[in-house]
C-alpha cells in the first residue's frame, strides 16, 4: 500500500507539471520533462538524503506513471482542467501524499520526528520548485502567501507525531496527507495568506 500510495502522489503532481507544460505552451517532450521532475524531484532529494538508491531509479512504474500522465494531459487537458481545477488541486493532492509518505519513511529509516518532518516537506515541495524554475517561473514556494509550505509542515508533524504514537499503515497515511490537502485547498479558497514584512506591499513577483 505504501508503493501505492507514492505512485498516487507521482501520478497527481505528474499531472500538474504537464499542466503547467500546457499552460507554458511546450511540446510533448517539454511537457515530459516537466511532468517527471515534478513527479520524481522530491523523491528523489529524499531518498539521496537517507543514502538509499532513489526508488525512481529501481522501479519502472516511478518513470511509467508520469508518461502516462503526460499523455492523458497531452490528448484530453481540456477535459482535465474541467474535471479539477487544474494545476493547484493536482498540485495539493501531491503535496499532501508526498509530505505523508516522505515522513513516513524517514521515520522508517531511523530519522527523529523532527527530521523526518523535514524531509517530508523536502519531498513535497522539491518537484514543484524543479518545475517552476524549469517552466521559467519563480518558484510557488518563494512567493505564494496562500500557504503551501504550512500545509505540508502540519501534514508531515501529524505523520511524524502518529508514527511515534506507533500509529503506521496506509489509513494513518492518508489521514496526514488529507490534513496537508484539505489546508492547501482552504487556503486557496478563502485566501488565507502568510504575513509579508511590516511595510512591504503585497504584489505579485515578476
Amino acid at each position: 500500500m505504501h508503493e501505492v500510495l507514492d505512485l498516487a502522489g507521482i501520478f497527481v503532481f505528474a499531472l500538474s507539471g504537464a499542466l503547467v507544460g500546457v499552460r507554458r505552451r511546450l511540446d510533448v517532450v517539454g511537457m515530459a520533462v516537466l511532468a517527471e521532475m515534478t513527479a520524481l524531484g522530491g523523491g528523489i532529494l529524499r531518498d539521496l538524503v537517507l543514502n538509499i538508491r532513489p526508488a525512481a531509479f529501481s522501479s519502472l512504474g516511478y518513470v511509467l506513471v508520469p508518461m502516462v500522465a503526460t499523455l492523458i494531459v497531452f490528448f484530453w487537458h481540456p477535459h482535465v482542467q474541467r474535471v479539477m481545477p487544474a494545476v493547484d488541486v493536482f498540485d495539493a493532492a501531491g503535496l499532501g501524499l508526498f509530505c505523508a509518505v516522505g515522513t513516513e519513511k524517514a521515520m522508517s529509516y531511523g530519522l527523529s520526528p523532527l527530521h523526518a518532518a523535514l524531509l517530508g516537506i523536502t519531498s513535497a515541495v522539491g518537484g514543484g520548485v524543479l518545475r517552476d524554475i524549469l517552466a521559467g517561473q519563480i518558484p510557488s514556494l518563494l512567493y505564494d502567501r496562500q500557504l503551501y509550505a504550512v500545509p505540508a509542515m502540519l501534514g508531515s508533524a501529524l505523520m511524524a507525531l502518529l508514527y511515534t504514537l506507533d500509529l503506521h499503515g496506509w489509513p494513518t497515511t492518508l489521514a496526514a496527507a488529507m490534513l496537508a490537502f484539505g489546508l492547501r485547498i482552504a487556503a486557496m479558497r478563502l485566501r488565507l495568506r502568510a504575513p509579508l514584512a511590516r511595510g512591504v506591499t503585497s504584489e505579485q513577483p515578476k
